[in-house]
Order: structure tokens, then sequence, then C-alpha cells
């Protein structure tokens, strides 16, 4: 089994990486979208963060110290539960082609969903910088509603780009053949957590993909009764 690289950490920091993250173990025709998700991920990391600096600039501004205060559990708790929780399944999923993984994925995703556009529309009281307390802080202070507007923006590029990436995963995964029935197939044997049906899954799956592009690219025989 491959050492663990993820996430990399100085090395004067006295704990070690917990996964192992390699984009070329990727299948090739999902490695471009499994790199999208790490991107919207890391994103999303990013926009907690920002909207951390939004919520001390407002709380400096006389916004209360509980927006800064959720923002700082925001940041803490979702970016590694985010990695965790749907990152990683996508990338199983994609890896081995695993029908539990994609499942875990929907169901986990759907809420990120839900809380990206709670983030965005900024209800007061909630730690985050989105539409509502930024806009009602202009007539406060324009300046520091700016700053605010920074991670309000950004909250609602998550918002859609995450609506966008489910739909087109869904998408993709129905027309695949994936199921309801086939997660619970695999949950039942245990096949999601077997590295050698993972395996064979995987070859399998690049297996199909090359002969439909050798079948779409490979020049058309004709009958010598057919001349």
């Amino acid at each position: 089994m491959a050492e663990p690289n993820f996430p990399p950490l100085p090395g004067f920091i006295p704990l070690k990486p917990c996964f192992y993250q390699d984009f070329d173990e990727i299948p090739e025709q999902h490695r471009s979208l499994c790199k999208k998700m790490y991107h919207l991920w890391m994103l999303n990391s990013a926009t907690l963060a920002v909207n951390l600096i939004g919520c001390f600039a407002w709380m400096f501004g006389g916004g209360g110290v509980t927006n800064f205060g959720l923002a700082i559990i925001w940041l803490i708790m979702f970016t590694p539960c985010s990695y965790v929780c749907w990152f990683r399944p996508i990338y199983k999923a994609f890896k081995s082609d695993s029908s539990f993984n994609f499942m875990m994925f929907f169901f986990v995703f759907m809420a990120q969903v839900g809380i990206s556009i709670i983030q965005s529309i900024g209800i007061p009281g909630w730690g985050v910088c989105g539409w509502l307390a930024t806009i009602s802080f202009f007539s406060y202070n324009i300046l520091i509603a700016l700053i605010m507007l920074v991670p309000t923006i950004m909250f609602t590029a998550v918002a859609s780009l995450s609506f966008i990436a489910l739909t087109k995963i869904h998408n993709f995964y129905r027309g695949s053949g994936g199921s309801m029935s086939k997660a619970q197939e695999e949950w039942t044997t245990g096949a999601w957590k077997n590295p050698h049906v993972q395996a064979a899954a995987q070859q399998a799956a690049m297996g199909a993909a090359a002969g439909a592009m050798q079948d779409q690219y490979s020049s058309p025989q004709y009958n010598e009764n057919q001349m």
C-alpha cells in the first residue's frame, strides 16, 4: 500500500499525512473532472479563510464577536470535513468505479451545496459574509462592507460551481448504468472496501473506455460482396 502523502506537512510538525493522493491512479477519462473537484475543494477552503478575514473586519466595524467566532469554527471544522466526507468518496469512486462511493458523495455533496447556498445568502449571526449581511452593512461602513463583499462573491461562486459539479457527476453516473441497487450490492458484499475487487473494476472501466475509443476511431470494414 502506498505511503500517505496528503496533506503535505512541514518536517518540523510532529504529524504525518493521513491520505494517499495521486491523480495518476485515476483513469484518464475521469482525471480531469476529479482534479476539478479537488480545485473546488481548494476554492471552498480558501473561501472559508477569506470569510474569516471578512468577519474580523465585520467585528471591527461593530458586527459583534459571534460571527467571527463562528467563522473560525467554519474554517477549522469544514475544511478537513469536506475533504474527508465528499472529496475522498468521489476520488475513490472515480478511481475504482465504486457505486457505493458515488452514493456517499451524492449524499454528502448535496448537503454541501445546500450549505454553500446558505453561506452565500449570509444570514446574520451564522458567521458568514453573505449577501444579506454585506448589503445591510453598506449603510454603516462602506469600506468594511467592500471587504465583506469579497467572501460573499466567493461563496456565490462556490455554490454555483458545486451545483454544476453535482449535476454533471450525477448525469455521468446515471449514464454509466449506476444505481442505488448497485451501491447496496457493493455494501452487502463488501466490494466497496475490497482492494482486489476495486482494482478489477478499475481495469474493467479503463478497458471499456479504451474499447469505446478504439471503435470510435477505427476505419470501417467492408465485405467484398458489398463492393
